[in-house]
């Protein structure tokens, strides 16, 4: 692991709602959890900072409504931060907050830099296009323009996450959910992006189902030596595959540190409570 990080993240706020002198005033601020009863905003993410290095998995796990998918979606460019910073090592040399970027050069690191896999499919697919037209799909974003080298390359990543290719031409709508996250997850590889978002990506599979799919994330990354953002609410998945962790609640984090430690050693009462329902 490398001491530059491949994604550094400062002091992310994501909030939705005017906020007022309640919530954001000078002395203790007045809300419950993250919401402000009295102006109705939402602070789904709060002062966010943490580090991704090259080859590393970093797990982000946390309760439904903590910010950790907000936090994806604004890493991703679906949402807008409210404010912050983001730097990425092979984009203008870690130099360049990305979200105050324009929207054509965030489009340039969502096509080359990054890969995003949602947790519900129908937002990383079109499930009436077939399976090779969706990771075509990414590579014509990338300038791709050779169909034998997309139809080549696609078959090459449908492979790679056991797809058969008797299937290729099926739309994602006719497959299981595990397949729609093993087609999301080829499409998002089409690139060989350096970093890749998962967004509680077994969240309502079956549990042999999301064995298989968290078999094939780990054996991509020991054989790409991508880095991965891995969002969950079960630490079961976390243990498995995150080199280090991130609690969140309420829009905080609130713990953070190596997974052994965190599941050894928890300090939070959150995360103790948490570690504890596991045993």
């Amino acid at each position: 692991m490398q001491d530059n990080p491949i994604l550094q993240v400062k002091n992310l706020n994501k909030q939705y709602g005017p906020s007022c002198s309640i919530c954001t005033g000078s002395g203790k601020r007045q809300i419950e959890k993250n919401y402000c009863p009295h102006c109705q905003t939402v602070y789904a993410c709060r002062d966010i900072s943490f580090e991704l290095h090259e080859g590393e998995i970093l797990g982000i796990v946390g309760e439904s409504g903590s910010g950790k998918s907000t936090l994806m979606k604004c890493l991703y460019f679906d949402e807008s931060v409210t404010d912050g910073e983001a730097y990425i090592g092979s984009y203008e040399n870690g130099q360049t907050n990305v979200f105050e970027e324009s929207s054509q050069h965030q489009r340039y690191i969502r096509n080359y830099i990054l890969g995003m896999v949602y947790q519900n499919p129908i937002l990383g697919l079109k499930m009436d296009f077939s399976s090779v037209g969706n990771i075509a799909e990414k590579l014509i974003a990338a300038g791709n323009r050779r169909v034998n080298h997309m139809e080549a390359r696609s078959k090459e990543l449908l492979e790679h996450v056991h797809i058969p290719l008797a299937r290729m031409k099926d739309e994602p709508k006719k497959f299981s959910g595990g397949m729609q996250q093993r087609v999301q997850i080829a499409k998002a590889l089409s690139n060989n992006p350096p970093i890749l978002l998962l967004d509680e990506v077994t969240t309502g599979l079956d549990l042999s189902v999301q064995a298989s799919v968290l078999d094939l994330i780990k054996r991509i990354q020991r054989e790409l030596g991508i880095s991965m953002l891995v969002v969950s609410h079960d630490l079961a998945v976390i243990r498995m595959l995150a080199d280090r962790t991130i609690v969140m609640l309420g829009g905080e984090i609130i713990e953070e540190g190596l997974t052994d430690q965190i599941l050894e050693d928890p300090q939070h009462a959150y995360t103790q409570q948490l570690v504890y329902s596991l045993i």
